[in-house]
């Protein structure tokens, strides 16, 4: 596993058929127009599978006992909904309130949650686990990577697009996860196929600057 050098590794198996089931019942009803919903930790089945995963990647050294879930957000793609991203780094995190802490800016409000772009040394910190809950990963728009780009800091546009000419496609099967790092020049494109592509993505970071705090479940 080269997860340090590229930044990223897929997971085969990490929950069951069954379990993907019962995690696309509980998020059922949102609005399938929509690329997605960033707010879903309070939802206890999402809550313990994000559990279920802290745990599993502990084992693996994918992640540090400091590390803790703070955001889930929804992905879905399928009918009506065939988006696509642009490469770009993830740079901003949720918080319960907005404070003025040193090298923490770019404040924004998004679904009622706050964000901040925090310094590049806490961005390198975070782990994002995207669980794959759909089957045919590679016909409805896969994540696009660029192995090894997180090791570049924060990049300018102009340089994220240069890059990005080096993407690489991660095809996860259902039950499956890919673990990255947020600094990961990323992107997806759009789907060749009207099956729905549901993914959960979850944050992991580790304890927040003093003044601080990670939002609440919800």
């Amino acid at each position: 596993m080269k997860f340090q050098e590229d930044g990223f590794t897929i997971l085969s198996a990490v929950v069951s058929q069954d379990a993907c089931d019962e995690l696309i019942a509980a998020i059922s009803g949102r609005d399938p127009g929509k690329p997605g919903s960033r707010g879903l930790l309070g939802n206890k089945v999402v809550a313990r599978t994000a559990n279920a995963l802290r745990q599993h990647l502990l084992g693996l050294e994918l992640l540090g006992e400091q590390h803790r879930a703070v955001q889930c957000s929804l992905f879905a793609k399928g009918e009506g909904a065939g988006w696509s991203v642009t490469p770009h780094q993830d740079l901003s995190v949720p918080v319960a309130s907005p404070v003025d802490v040193a090298e923490w800016g770019g404040w924004s409000r998004k679904e009622n949650v706050w964000f901040a772009q925090p310094p590049t040394a806490f961005l390198e910190e975070l782990i994002a686990v995207r669980l794959q809950l759909d089957a045919d990963a590679s016909e409805t728009g896969p994540l696009e990577v660029v192995p090894g780009s997180h090791a570049k800091g924060r990049l300018a546009s102009a340089s994220v697009s240069k890059y990005a000419e080096h993407r690489v496609k991660c095809v996860v099967p259902r039950g499956g996860a890919l673990v990255m790092r947020p600094l990961l020049i990323h992107s997806s494109g759009k789907p060749h196929s009207p099956l729905p592509r549901r993914v959960l993505h979850f944050l992991y970071g580790p304890s927040l600057p003093t003044g601080l705090s990670w939002p609440s479940p919800g």
